[in-house]
């Protein structure tokens, strides 16, 4: 996970569940997370299984150019992904466990665009369980907003376990930071053929003015 949406959302949830599979749905206070609140959205699932969007925020609204309210969710999904879509939803919500996607929007004129995508289950009853989640962009092309998103393409999914992986920033890549130490080799080369005498990871040169 990348984006800071998605983590601030992510940390909101995880304060709120204390411990928890899941906070109560009456906890969450749209007031707390009002700047996440546009591309913010809820989950339910139905008496005939189907995940149709409770709430969307304006601006996710505005990513797919049209209102999401009581709209599948699988339908913004490609044809051939909405198959596994559908049962890795069902089961997030099922087993109370958190779900992480990253995907590519497709829109017209062959205009693509990649988002993370962050599902948290929230309690509120067996008959209609929910969750709690976020469309973040990975960039924000010009177009964004503006033309609409006309499907999504899987490209990876995660299946979370909050209590070992508490802040989500395992799957940031790790940054290689150079040695302070000089190379070895390199050390080799420069003081060979001069006047310089190695003090643990300094090279001391003799200078030219004598007393």
């Amino acid at each position: 996970m990348f984006q800071d949406g998605s983590i601030e959302l992510f940390q909101y949830w995880n304060h709120l569940r204390r411990g928890r599979p899941a906070p109560h749905r009456t906890e969450i206070a749209p007031g707390q997370i009002k700047t996440l609140l546009p591309d913010t959205f809820i989950l339910e699932r139905d008496e005939l299984g189907s995940v149709l969007f409770r709430l969307a925020g304006t601006r996710m609204c505005s990513t797919y150019g049209r209102e999401l309210k009581g709209h599948s969710f699988t339908a913004l999904w490609s044809e051939k992904d909405r198959q596994a879509i559908a049962r890795l939803v069902r089961r997030a919500l099922a087993d109370k466990s958190v779900l992480f996607i990253t995907f590519e929007g497709l829109g017209r004129d062959d205009r693509r665009n990649a988002f993370e995508l962050l599902i948290l289950p929230v309690e509120g009853g067996d008959d209609h369980p929910r969750a709690l989640g976020t469309v973040q962009p990975i960039q924000k092309p010009f177009w964004l907003g503006a033309e609409p998103i006309l499907e999504n393409a899987l490209e990876s999914f995660r299946v979370i376990d909050p209590d070992r992986e508490p802040l989500l920033l395992s799957s940031r890549k790790a940054l290689t930071v150079p040695s302070l130490l000089p190379d070895s080799e390199a050390l080799t080369e420069t003081l060979a053929g001069v006047n310089g005498r190695r003090i643990r990871h300094l090279v001391v040169f003799d200078g030219g003015r004598r007393r």
